[in-house]
């Protein structure tokens, strides 16, 4: 008796991590020109090239891909700080250390950086996006405990508003995300040696 194919039977596919990176890097780019609440499906598998039905095969919905830009940024920039404020480092060092490991970031993930930016506010309130409020609160106690410390062991100037530094620290570091390119003519560690010898010395003592 001959033998019936089992159509009941199919082949998954997975799809292949290449792509799904791929995919991510041109999503971030849309969210990053467009905007969140602008940007759709259909949009990003123009891109992409691709139908927007092909671009569920991949991703649910355009809040999954957002959530894995993100948190793929985060994941990253805080294995880099911790490893930073474990290191045992003094006040001004650890300050470098933070600037240069955040440019070092921006080369790695622009558009992310710039999502961050640009939508973190409205997807905190969302139940899925807690973590950046999380990451938010560590990112002010790393920033502000390092200055606090330099300010305590004399590094930094003793009259010096901790909160206003801080903010002044992070907008002059992670605004460049605005004009940054990588492989442009200056390094991310370069751009940070510039950006610090020129910060740091409004915080250092006076003479």
């Amino acid at each position: 008796m001959p033998k019936t194919s089992d159509n009941s039977k199919k082949t998954t596919v997975t799809p292949s991590p290449q792509r799904r990176r791929e995919l991510l890097s041109t999503a971030a780019e849309v969210f990053a020109a467009h905007g969140y609440n602008a940007t759709t499906v259909r949009r990003i598998a123009d891109e992409a090239g691709m139908l927007a039905g092909s671009l569920y095969y991949h991703f649910d919905s355009k809040e999954a891909m957002v959530d894995e830009i993100l948190s793929t940024f985060l994941d990253e920039l805080w294995a880099g700080y911790e490893a930073v404020l474990a290191a045992g480092l003094g006040p001004r060092e650890t300050i470098e250390a933070l600037v240069t490991e955040s440019f070092r970031e921006i080369d790695r993930h622009r558009a992310a950086v710039a999502i961050y930016q640009k939508e973190s506010r409205h997807l905190s309130t969302q139940p899925r996006f807690g973590y950046l409020t999380v990451s938010q609160r560590k990112f002010e106690e790393a920033w502000l405990g390092t200055l606090e410390r330099g300010v305590a062991e004399g590094v930094f100037r003793a009259d010096l508003d901790i909160r206003l530094a801080y903010r002044f620290l992070r907008d002059t570091v992670w605004v460049a995300a605005s004009w940054y390119r990588p492989g442009g003519q200056h390094s991310p560690e370069e751009i940070a040696r510039q950006y610090l010898s020129m910060v740091l010395d409004g915080v250092t003592p006076r003479a």
